[in-house]
């Protein structure tokens, strides 16, 4: 039995769902995340709740056409960052029984050898028993800085900068090859400790890539997966011009089927931060919208690379 007051917001709500009652403004203003004084956002998360409360949309009985095929599919895709807020996130994802696609680098943390480090390992095992994927983000979190002369042998060059590891901030030139060993430290250290092989995808540092990168990387087995415009969720901004309630706002009203949606495992820039404060929100609110969230291995784009590199969870699991 639903309790009075949720009744009466639910008839009062126009059709659709589209809006919160009037009335349901927040007035709350007070500490936010780790004690930050954050601007209150509280009535549109009301009115996403009422909305999933309510309306009973298509996620309520599940996403999937009589094929089983996702009829509105989202994929949020997750990077690598300080790594403070990932229980939260985790939290956040197992209750809402959405799978997402870590891209994954051996990035600096809050607490810890670093990501992919084992203070992290127990964290990401976990994580692939709950049926997520995984795929590279470099080993360093190396950006490409452009393409350079062939080398002698014919090998592509590029001029590479670390964001991480012993060599952070420095530029190096590395041939394709090298490039090739990046990603793939990358994937082996998520297959030892996931014991999940990686699917055969990367995302470069960024998102910055040139033609010949790409071309490189697919010689060595990899696509590149970047995002959709509207899926770019605004983490890495200033808390200060890109407050949360303005992202998530733009994030609901915006995405559409079939985007790729790409946020953080903790940001360290940002001093209001985006997660977990949006990530349930979004979720809720776009599971309203009648989406449904699925992982890259089903993404018609990359479906048929990943069958054809054989990407199958049979790796031996790190103790």
């Amino acid at each position: 039995m639903w309790p009075p007051r949720l009744l009466t917001a639910c008839s009062s709500l126009p059709p659709g769902g589209a809006a919160a009652p009037a009335g349901w403004k927040s007035q709350t203003h007070g500490p936010g995340w780790n004690g930050r004084t954050v601007r209150p956002f509280v009535a549109l998360r009301v009115a996403i709740f009422l909305i999933a409360a309510c309306a009973r949309p298509a996620w309520a009985e599940g996403c999937f056409d009589a094929q089983g095929k996702a009829a509105k599919p989202v994929y949020l895709t997750l990077d690598t960052g300080h790594m403070g807020v990932a229980p939260l996130m985790a939290d956040i994802l197992n209750k809402h029984q959405v799978k997402v696609t870590f891209f994954a680098a051996n990035e600096r943390t809050q607490t810890g050898d670093g990501s992919l480090g084992s203070h992290w390992a127990p964290w990401w095992k976990a994580r692939a028993a709950e049926g997520h994927e995984f795929a590279s983000h470099t080993w360093d979190h190396s950006y490409w800085r452009g393409d350079l002369a062939a080398a002698p042998a014919g090998q592509p060059q590029f001029r590479i900068r670390p964001s991480a590891g012993p060599a952070e901030g420095k530029d190096f030139t590395w041939t394709a090859g090298q490039y090739c060993q990046e990603l793939g430290r990358a994937s082996a250290r998520l297959a030892e400790i996931t014991g999940k092989k990686p699917l055969p995808l990367f995302r470069a540092p960024g998102g910055k890539t040139s033609a010949a990168l790409l071309a490189a990387a697919k010689t060595c087995g990899y696509d590149h997966v970047g995002w959709a415009p509207a899926g770019f969720l605004g983490d890495e901004l200033p808390s200060e011009r890109y407050p949360n309630d303005f992202l998530l706002k733009k994030a609901l009203r915006d995405i559409q089927p079939g985007d790729i949606l790409v946020a953080h495992l903790g940001i360290w820039s940002r001093k209001d931060p985006w997660a977990p404060a949006v990530l349930e929100p979004l979720i809720v609110g776009l599971k309203a919208r009648g989406l449904c969230f699925a992982t890259l291995r089903e993404h018609p784009r990359y479906k048929a690379w990943i069958a054809s590199a054989g990407a199958e969870p049979a790796v031996k699991t790190a103790k």
